[in-house]
C-alpha cells in the first residue's frame, strides 16, 4: 500500500477520531441542519457498497454529478473515489447540449443529479447519451409520477447500502485499503474561454498536495466555517469544500438556494471565502447603492471615517507607515462603522477572502481592505488543482496575482508565457491530443506576465488576446477592461482591436446601480434592454467611460464603444460557468456590432442571426472625445 493516503482514507480517519463533530451544514426550510463526521462517513459507506454491488461501478469508471452545492454532491464524490473511480462534476446550469458533450466525453455510465430539472434535461437528451444507464436523483420534489427504467431514488440506494453493509461489514475498509495516492480521483473540466472544455485528470495526491500547500500559507483551524456556494464542478471549490476539511476539520456550509446566498452567508459569517471578481464587485455595487439611499446622518458618519479606512488600506497595500492619529481614528471607525458594514455584508468573522478565476479591479480591492476584509488575489487553474499562487497576509499587492505556494516553481518563457510546476500538477488530460501544452511537468495556462523583484507574479493577459498597435506597442485588453469595470455602473466590458486602427469595447451596464441612477432621474424602463438603450443612460455611461479612458495611455484607449442590449450570460455562451469572458465567442457572435464600431455608422442594427430573438435591435456606437496629450 502507498505511503500516501487517499481522500477516502482521510475521511475514515477524521470520522473515527471526530465522529460527533460537525462536518457539514445544509440550510433547509430556513433551518441549518448539521451533519457530523460520523454521519458523513456512514452515508459514503452506504453509497459506496450500493454503487458497487447493485450498479456495478468499478475501478477507473467515471461517476458524473450534476447539482447545486449539497452534501449529496460530496457523498457521491467520495463514494466514486472509494471504489477507485473518478468523480466528474458537471455545472448544474449546463444546457442539455453541453451535458451531451460532457457525458459522452467522459463516458459516464452513472449520473447523480439533484432534482427534477436535471432529470428532465437528461431524459430530453437520452438518445444522445447512450452510455448512461442510471440516473440517481436526490431531491424527490416533483418526481412522484416519473416512471423510467433508468431513474433511481438516492435514498433507495442508501437503504440498499445499509442492508449490504450488514452482509459485508468490512467492504468499505477493504476497498479503500487498496487505493493508492497516485490513483485517479477526479476529472475536472477546464473553463474553456475558447474551444471545448478539456477533461483534466487529477490524482488523490494532486488534490491533497494542492490543499496542503495552501494550508502552509493560510492556516485553517478546526471548526472554522467555510461558505460553499461556487459550483462544486470548479476544481477550486472541490479543494476547498471536499479536500481541505478532511485534514483540518473546517465546517462546510451550504446555502439553501442560489438566490439566498447573500442572506445565508450573513447568518454563517464564514472565516474563509472563495469567489470570483464579479461576486466582490456585486457586493461593492450593492453597498454603494445602499449608501446612496442612506440618511444624511449615516452618510456623514461613513464619510467621516471612510477617509481613515482609505488611508489604512493604502498603507497596508503599499507597506507604508501611518500616524498614531490615523490608527486611533480607524479603530474608532471600525467600532462604529466598519464592523457593522462587515456584519451586513457577511464578513463579521472573516480571516481571508480569496479572489479566484481572474483579477479584481483596484477600487474594489481598496474598498474591502478599507473596511477590514483581508481580500487576497490568487492564481491557478484546473491543471494545477486550483490555487498555486496567493498573496500573503502582510504582503498584498493590488496589481499582483500573489506569490507561489510552497513547492511551486514558476518561470517566464518566450513572449512572457507563464509556466508553472508543482506536485499538484494534474496527472494527464482525458484525451492524449490535449497533452501538447505540458512539457517535463511544466504547464502553461495560456497567460502572459512577469515575475517581479518582490517575488510576485504579475499577469498581463491571455497570450492570444494581447494586441500590438501600429507603432509596435503592446496593449493588454484585460487591463483596459478592468479600468472600465472600476466604474460601479459598468458590470462587464470586452475590448477589441487586434489588427485594427484603434480600440473598441462592448459594455454591459450594472442593472442595480444604473437602475438606481435612472430612478433618481425619473426615467421609465421595464427591463435591462430598455435601460441600456435609453439616451440619457447612454450619455451617462459615455461620461463614465470618457473619464476612465483619460486615465490610461492614449494608444490603449477605447475610442468607440457600444452598450449591449443584453447582459452576457453563460447560458448564451458568452461567459464560462465560472463567469470568465469567452472573448473569441463574443467576437464571433457580435461581429456585425464590432465591424460597426470600425465604420462611420452611429448605429448598428442587430439582426436575428446575432440574437436569440427574431426582433431587430438598433444599438448606438458611441465615439469618445478625449483631449489628446501633447507628445
Amino acid at each position: 500500500m502507498s505511503a500516501v493516503k487517499t481522500l477516502p482514507n482521510l475521511l475514515a480517519e477524521r470520522a473515527n477520531n471526530h465522529r460527533d463533530e460537525v462536518a457539514l451544514r445544509q440550510k433547509y426550510h430556513g433551518i441549518w441542519n448539521e451533519i457530523t463526521w460520523g454521519d458523513y462517513l456512514k452515508t459514503v459507506e452506504q453509497l459506496t457498497i450500493s454503487l458497487s454491488e447493485n450498479y456495478g461501478f468499478k475501478q477507473d469508471e467515471k461517476l458524473a454529478i450534476i447539482g447545486e452545492n449539497r452534501p449529496q454532491w460530496l457523498y457521491s464524490y467520495m463514494a466514486a473515489q472509494s471504489l477507485g473511480g473518478m468523480a466528474v462534476g458537471i455545472y448544474q446550469e449546463s444546457l442539455p447540449e453541453q451535458i451531451v458533450y460532457y457525458l459522452n466525453d467522459c463516458q459516464a455510465r452513472i449520473v447523480v443529479v439533484e432534482d427534477q430539472e436535471q432529470v428532465d434535461k437528461l431524459l430530453e437528451i437520452e438518445d444522445q447519451i447512450p452510455m448512461v444507464e442510471y440516473i440517481i436523483f436526490y431531491n424527490k420534489q416533483g418526481m412522484r409520477h416519473y416512471k423510467h427504467s433508468k431513474l433511481v431514488d438516492f435514498d433507495d440506494v442508501l437503504i440498499a447500502g445499509t442492508s449490504l453493509i450488514e452482509k459485508k461489514p468490512t467492504f468499505f475498509r477493504e476497498q479503500t485499503e487498496r487505493l493508492l495516492g497516485d490513483d485517479y480521483a477526479a476529472i475536472a473540466y477546464s473553463a474553456a474561454t475558447s474551444g471545448n472544455p478539456k477533461g483534466v485528470i487529477l490524482t488523490h495526491e494532486n488534490l491533497m498536495e494542492a490543499a496542503k500547500s495552501l494550508l502552509l500559507v493560510d492556516n485553517m483551524e478546526p471548526k472554522d466555517d467555510y461558505f460553499s456556494f461556487l459550483p462544486l464542478s470548479w476544481i477550486h471549490e472541490q479543494v476547498m469544500s471536499g479536500v481541505i476539511p478532511l485534514t483540518t476539520g473546517i465546517v462546510i456550509n451550504f446555502p439553501e438556494k442560489p438566490h439566498t446566498v447573500i442572506g445565508d452567508m450573513r447568518e454563517i459569517g464564514p472565516h474563509t471565502l472563495l469567489a470570483p471578481p464579479r461576486v466582490y464587485q456585486t457586493i461593492l455595487s450593492n453597498f454603494t447603492i445602499r449608501m446612496e439611499g442612506a440618511s444624511w446622518f449615516k452618510k456623514k458618519v461613513y464619510q467621516t471615517f471612510k477617509k481613515y479606512g482609505d488611508i489604512m488600506a493604502q498603507a497596508k497595500l503599499h507597506k507604508q507607515e501611518v500616524s498614531f492619529k490615523v490608527k486611533l481614528m480607524y479603530k474608532i471607525g471600525d467600532l462604529l462603522v466598519f464592523s457593522a458594514i462587515r456584519d451586513h455584508l457577511g464578513f463579521p468573522r472573516i480571516k481571508r477572502a480569496y479572489i479566484a478565476g481572474a483579477a479584481l479591479q483596484s477600487d474594489a480591492f481598496h474598498f474591502f481592505h478599507s473596511i477590514g476584509v483581508n481580500l487576497k488575489q490568487t492564481y491557478g487553474g484546473t491543471e494545477l488543482a486550483g490555487i498555486a499562487f496567493v498573496q500573503r497576509d502582510e504582503d498584498i499587492n493590488v496589481e499582483s496575482s500573489g506569490v507561489p505556494l510552497p513547492g511551486t516553481e514558476v518561470r517566464v518563457g518566450e513572449g512572457g508565457s507563464i509556466f508553472v510546476r508543482n506536485s499538484a500538477t494534474f496527472a494527464k488530460y482525458l484525451h492524449e491530443e490535449d497533452h501538447k501544452s505540458m512539457t517535463d511537468g511544466w504547464i502553461t495556462l495560456g497567460d502572459c506576465g512577469r515575475l517581479g523583484q518582490d517575488g510576485h507574479l504579475y499577469i498581463l493577459d491571455r497570450k492570444e488576446d494581447i494586441i500590438t498597435d501600429q507603432s509596435g506597442k503592446y496593449i493588454y485588453p484585460r487591463i483596459v477592461e478592468n479600468k472600465l469595470k472600476s466604474s460601479p455602473y459598468i458590470q462587464e466590458a470586452v475590448c477589441f482591436g487586434k489588427e485594427k486602427p484603434y480600440m473598441t469595447a462592448i459594455v454591459n451596464i450594472d442593472l442595480n446601480s444604473v437602475g438606481r441612477w435612472a430612478d433618481k432621474q425619473r426615467l421609465v424602463y421595464t427591463e435591462y434592454s430598455d435601460l441600456a438603450r435609453n439616451p440619457q443612460v447612454v450619455e451617462f455611461i459615455e461620461q463614465q467611460v470618457t473619464e476612465l479612458m483619460s486615465q490610461i495611455p492614449a494608444y490603449a484607449r477605447v475610442k468607440k464603444f457600444s452598450i449591449l442590449h443584453k447582459q452576457f450570460t453563460a447560458d448564451d455562451g458568452e461567459l464560462t460557468r465560472t463567469l470568465k469572458v469567452r472573448r473569441k465567442y463574443i467576437e464571433e457572435k457580435y461581429q456585425m456590432l464590432i465591424n460597426g464600431m470600425y465604420s462611420n455608422f452611429s448605429k448598428v442594427t442587430m439582426g436575428s442571426s446575432e440574437m436569440e430573438s427574431i426582433e431587430e435591435i438598433s444599438l448606438q456606437v458611441i465615439q469618445l472625445n478625449i483631449k489628446q496629450e501633447v507628445a
